[in-house]
């Protein structure tokens, strides 16, 4: 497959069969009861790295389990919790992350991120988390705005910690100082609740498209990113806009016309303007075929 590839640089995507079973077990896991998030994650992994075979997710899980292993036995209550994994994860293994991360998509992938011991803010809360959860501990992901982080035991008693920063436990100033320099925004309760696994993954998902947006030439990347992203059960509509000019830009003129034009009539209830700008899109995508 790579000898077929020489001008895409790695990772490179699964062939097409493989890649319709792990969407369709991608589908499967987001819409079960209680979706897995470490499962889900490899899933986008595997489609985004044909290297990544059944052993290696299965690796990948081995690893989360071990290192679960290497965890005190319930060392107390949410702060003692939240020290001993930094203790693991930060301090004795090395997890953390740096500017640089933020230009690889590797950054984006649970199992590169296990081995390189770097990734965004969000894949390693990720790991955070899933060795937490296998240990017995009352944890959760917070998804404050531009930085994630995880959150320990109840609301009233709630302990942060940054894995970006080796797992630091944050004070209630940190964390304001995290959303202020993200956003220039207030910290506001709502903004510490739980984040629901799913919306974990679209979040790790629009980071991926965030990278591809700035590589036309990954414009791959980018298609199943949004694919993967309309899989789950709630997406924003946009999507489907974006996945229509997507195909359009890769040259399948047509294929990208009738999912204009398919949106047209899903934003013309609510906005008939719009509605009449992507119809022109699908007309000069048609001309294109000419």
């Amino acid at each position: 497959m790579r000898g077929h590839q020489p001008a895409m640089r790695p990772p490179y995507p699964p062939p097409p069969e493989r890649s319709a079973e792990l969407r369709r077990r991608f589908a499967e896991e987001a819409r079960s009861e209680r979706p897995d998030l470490s499962a889900l994650c490899l899933l986008v992994g595997a489609e985004a790295d044909g290297a990544l075979d059944e052993a290696g997710i299965d690796a990948a899980q081995v690893e989360l389990d071990r290192l679960a292993g290497l965890l005190p036995y319930r060392p107390g209550g949410p702060r003692e919790w939240a020290v001993a994994l930094r203790e693991l994860l930060g301090d004795r293994m090395g997890f953390h992350g740096t500017p640089a991360d933020y230009r690889r998509l590797e950054s984006s992938l649970l199992h590169e991120v296990l081995v390189r011991r770097r990734g965004l803010p969000i894949l390693l809360s990720v790991v955070w988390m899933e060795v937490a959860r296998r240990a017995g501990a009352p944890v959760y992901g917070v998804a404050l705005p531009g930085h994630f982080v995880v959150g320990f035991g109840p609301e009233e008693g709630q302990v942060l910690a940054d894995p970006f920063d080796g797992g630091r436990v944050l004070s209630g100033p940190d964390a304001e100082l995290l959303v202020a320099g993200a956003t220039g925004a207030q910290l506001d309760a709502a903004m510490l609740r739980p984040a629901d696994p799913l919306d974990v993954v679209l979040r790790i998902l629009n980071n991926v498209r965030a990278w591809a947006a700035a590589r036309p030439e990954r414009s791959d990347v980018a298609l199943w990113a949004v694919e993967l992203s309309l899989l789950l059960p709630s997406h924003p509509a946009r999507l489907r806009y974006e996945r229509a000019r997507l195909l359009v830009q890769r040259g399948d003129f047509l294929g990208g016309a009738l999912e204009l034009e398919a949106y047209a009539e899903v934003v013309e209830v609510v906005d008939e303007a719009a509605a009449e700008r992507v119809r022109g899109e699908a007309l000069a995508a048609r001309a294109m075929l000419n």
